[in-house]
C-alpha cells in the first residue's frame, strides 16, 4: 500500500523524475492513469505501471540497467536477458531496484507503428499517436482514459470496475464512441458496452 504524503500524486512525481532521462516516450498506465485524469486519487495503488512502446524495450532495457529485470510469460516471472528482444505475447516487465523510490515498477509494452498505437487483442483497434496520452497539471504524462478502460475491460476485477464507474461519467463524447466501438469489435458481450 502507498503511504501517505504531501502529494497525492507522489507515486507517479517519483516514476516521472526516475524517467526523466529516458529519451523515448512512456506514459503512466493502469489505476494511477485514472487517476491522475480525474484529478484525484479515488482508490489506494499497490504499485504503478507505465506503458512503452515495444519497439523502445531495449532502450529501457539499458536505461534500469542497475536494476532486476524479469519478463512475465505464461504466468511466470523469467529473467530477461541482455539484449533480448520481447515478442508477443509477452507484455509486461517486472522491475525490481530495493536501492531506488519506487522500489517496484511494471512496464507494459504497446504496438506502435506508423504513428499509430495498436491493441495488441485486436490490431483493428487504434488510436493516433496524438490522441493517446494526456498531460497532468504537473507534467505527468498518462495514457488517455478509453485506453486504460479497453486494458482493464477484459475480466474486470473489482478496482477495474470502480475506475470504470469514476471515470465513464467523465469521459467526452469523442472518447465514449471510441470505447464502445473498441469494445463492440473485440468484446461485444462486455457488460460495460451497456453502460456507455
Amino acid at each position: 500500500m502507498i503511504s501517505k504524503s504531501n502529494s497525492l500524486f507522489d507515486l507517479p512525481l517519483k516514476v516521472t523524475a526516475l524517467m526523466s532521462d529516458f529519451e523515448p516516450n512512456w506514459f503512466v498506465a493502469g489505476g494511477w492513469a485514472i487517476d491522475l485524469f480525474l484529478g484525484r486519487v479515488t482508490r489506494p495503488h499497490d504499485d504503478i505501471e507505465i506503458a512503452i512502446f515495444r519497439r523502445d524495450q531495449l532502450a529501457v532495457q539499458k536505461y534500469l540497467d542497475k536494476w532486476i529485470l524479469k519478463k512475465a510469460e505464461n504466468n511466470l516471472l523469467l529473467s530477461w536477458k541482455q539484449g533480448e528482444f520481447l515478442e508477443l505475447p509477452v507484455h509486461a516487465i517486472h522491475c525490481f531496484n530495493e536501492q531506488t523510490e519506487p522500489p517496484f515498477l511494471e512496464i507494459l509494452l504497446n504496438e506502435f507503428d506508423d504513428n499509430t498505437w495498436i491493441f495488441s487483442r485486436d490490431k483493428t483497434i487504434t488510436k493516433p499517436f496524438s490522441e493517446l496520452f494526456l498531460t497532468s497539471q504537473s507534467g505527468i504524462k498518462f495514457l488517455c482514459p478509453e485506453v486504460v478502460l479497453l486494458y482493464k475491460s477484459k475480466n474486470p476485477s473489482t478496482k477495474d470496475e470502480r475506475d470504470f464507474r469514476n471515470t465513464v461519467q467523465r469521459l467526452d463524447k469523442k472518447s465514449i464512441a471510441w470505447l464502445r466501438a473498441a469494445l463492440a469489435v473485440c468484446d461485444p458481450e462486455n457488460s460495460w458496452l451497456q453502460r456507455l
